[in-house]
């Protein structure tokens, strides 16, 4: 699966160009790892170094950097690399974060 669309890619690299320091763009792409824990949210990606920004929900949610093409090395359970989510719409950081809340809450019942 391709993991980036060219759709997505320039937006997410015309976010970088335009950000302001506030960090409040909408995350535009979802990536998980589909054998374990591990999701991002990402909203901005520097062109130069392939490093992105987003919200990263491994056992803590926090926003910072990943670098794309170390993410996209990591080999879960089976072999199974990290996939994008191909339903995932544009949301804001709060609407990623209450969804991951209610999954972690879904886990805990």
């Amino acid at each position: 699966m391709m993991i980036l669309t060219k759709a997505i890619k320039e937006k997410l690299i015309a976010n970088h160009k335009e950000q302001d320091g506030t960090k409040s763009f909408k995350a535009v792409l979802k990536l998980f790892n589909p054998t374990g824990i591990g999701t991002w949210y990402l909203s901005e990606l520097n062109p130069e170094n392939n490093n992105a920004f987003g919200l990263c929900c491994l056992t803590e949610e926090e926003f910072g950097y990943v670098n794309l093409d170390e993410l996209l090395e990591v080999k879960g359970q089976f072999g199974l690399g990290i996939e994008r989510d191909r339903h995932f719409t544009p949301k804001t950081f709060d609407e990623c974060q209450q969804k991951e809340n209610l999954m972690k809450a879904d886990d805990i019942k």
